[in-house]
């Protein structure tokens, strides 16, 4: 499902990833935990093609039998647009538009047809409890539904893959808690694969796998 090898990343003389290698299997929950810099975000990011490794012949990296290194910007986007689901500590919805619009825009970006999108957002949030929450803006909704909103919209277009920096780490303990299981819901009932950087132990326990990460290298995988 994703394959990553040899993964290094430097910014000038800051080396941020130390040849970091990982395999994580279709249907897995996977969370990288360690210390502030040691670089989770910077390998999270290059692995939703966000950011490129730095240059290296032993450097791959493949999602869903596709080897991404050599695509293209365009290719590149069209592949997160169709492949990949993102979720952040600050949900990063659009103020002005209502929730079912936030959730469509992935899939109007696809150029999938108005009436399928619209029917699969609603089965989303339906699906996430928000189904009398369509038409309210996120300013009209607490921190847990418009991190539920995200979900949605990082489910939107069926990703194989989604990838969740610190997801958690806005919310309150009943809405972190709500969040956590929705995962597991989501692996148990979409075989979704999920990778979670967290400084939160209890969802990282969670995990089929959990990945430390210090200064650049995993030291237990």
């Amino acid at each position: 499902m994703v394959t990553a090898k040899h993964i290094s990343k430097s910014y000038g003389d800051l080396q941020v990833l130390k040849d970091v290698s990982l395999t994580i299997k279709k249907g897995e929950v996977v969370s990288i935990v360690g210390p502030s810099g040691a670089g989770k975000t910077t390998l999270l990011q290059i692995l939703g093609t966000l950011d490129t490794p730095d240059t290296n012949e032993s450097a791959f990296l493949g999602i869903n039998n596709q080897s991404l290194l050599h695509f293209n910007q365009k290719e590149l986007s069209k592949f997160r647009n169709q492949h990949l689901g993102f979720i952040f500590q600050f949900h990063q919805l659009l103020p002005e538009f209502t929730a079912i619009e936030n959730v469509c825009i992935p899939a109007y970006i696809a150029k999938t047809p108005k009436a399928e999108v619209e029917a699969r957002a609603k089965e989303l949030l339906d699906f996430l409890g928000l189904s009398q929450r369509y038409n309210h803006k996120p300013s009209e909704l607490s921190g847990g539904e418009q991190q539920r909103v995200a979900v949605a919209r990082a489910l939107i277009n069926k990703p194989s893959l989604i990838l969740a920096d610190e997801p958690s780490g806005n919310l309150d303990t009943e809405s972190a808690e709500n969040l956590h299981e929705l995962f597991f819901k989501l692996r148990d009932e979409f075989d979704q694969t999920l990778i979670i950087v967290t400084h939160n132990e209890e969802l990282a326990d969670m995990a089929d796998r959990k990945l430390t990460m210090v200064d650049g290298s995993f030291v237990t995988q």
